[in-house]
């Protein structure tokens, strides 16, 4: 960048370190809401409570439906990320 071109743009610095910061935070919470860890252990949580007779095998088998199509969504979203 020459020295006349950096001169114009120096005004902008600070709005492209604002779309850096956030394009950032964006990814993490991508991230976040993409990470199976949490669905995982709440299937596991969830067979504990059906289990322990705290739930009835109805309130199981739909809450299970919730968490096994939220895990569909982050596989085929990971999938979709690792093919671009």
């Amino acid at each position: 960048m020459g020295l006349v071109s950096g001169l114009f743009t120096l005004p902008l610095a600070p709005v492209r370190g604002v779309v850096w910061v956030v394009e950032r935070v964006k990814d993490a919470a991508e991230e976040e809401y993409y990470d199976p860890g949490p669905v995982e252990q709440a299937l596991a949580a969830l067979e504990k409570e059906l289990l322990a007779g705290r739930i009835d095998e109805e309130t199981f088998e739909r809450r299970e439906d919730e968490l096994l199509d939220r895990l569909e969504e982050i596989t085929a979203h990971r999938r979709g990320a690792a093919g671009n």
